[in-house]
């Protein structure tokens, strides 16, 4: 059975082009001018996916991020014009699943949107867990998704808890950025390292005492990162 996907954009043409491309591409979709049409559509018959404009009339984007997350559990996909929102999403850690930037070429949000729905699938999410791993004071369990760090829990949301738990269960060893893409975010990702470039940056907001000078997140220029433990 085809994926469902929700749009909720208040720019008409967008909406229909999505719609038809996304339709075209086996997809059963639903569309939303307003956060307040598409959380009453959602609550009716949830979709798979949603795919969320920022910047919406009335309710906005990130407002209505925190319902279809918090209260509906259903994966979201941001879509951001400015480079200030993403960074004021990454810095809030709503919880989205991911994020494309405006304008986008339709096929790599259906890139975005292959991996996401990969990802949430029951299939999935019934995999095996991974073990938990202590490096330093860095405790982390994907089983519960928990993370702590000297005691102190760590507010991560799905992609960077991958991202540092792939990091963390090597510690002290080079991790390449092919890799981290690979492991993280799918193989429909490869040759975009500059969505690992974000997440490190914001996971260093979270976990360094000074982000600008890390301790534990190191980059290995032109090859990648490696997680230092630091305490334990």
């Amino acid at each position: 059975m085809a994926a469902s996907i929700l749009i909720v954009d208040d720019d008409d043409l967008l909406r229909r082009s999505l719609a038809f491309n996304l339709e075209r591409s086996r997809y059963q979709t639903r569309t939303a001018a307003s956060a307040e049409d598409a959380i009453q559509m959602a609550r009716l018959q949830p979709p798979d996916l949603v795919l969320l404009d920022i910047g919406l009339p009335g309710m906005d984007g990130l407002n209505a991020l925190r319902i279809l997350r918090e209260d509906m559990h259903l994966p979201v996909i941001l879509l951001t014009a400015r480079r200030r929102e993403l960074d004021e999403v990454l810095g809030l850690e709503l919880g989205a699943d991911d994020y494309v930037t405006k304008p986008f070429d339709f096929d790599v949000l259906l890139a975005h949107i292959k991996a996401v729905l990969r990802r949430t699938a029951p299939s999935a999410q019934a995999a095996p867990a991974s073990r938990a791993v202590q490096a330093g004071d860095l405790f982390i369990d994907p089983e519960t998704h928990t993370a702590t760090l000297a005691g102190r829990a760590l507010e991560l949301s799905p992609r960077a808890f991958d991202l540092l738990y792939a990091l963390a269960s090597r510690p002290g060893k080079l991790v390449t950025t092919d890799d981290l893409l690979a492991q993280v975010w799918g193989a429909e990702f490869a040759g975009q390292p500059q969505v690992v470039y974000v997440h490190i940056r914001w996971l260093r907001e979270k976990i360094e005492t000074n982000p600008d000078a890390p301790q534990r997140l190191l980059t290995v220029r032109g090859r990648g990162y490696k997680y230092v433990p630091v305490g334990g």
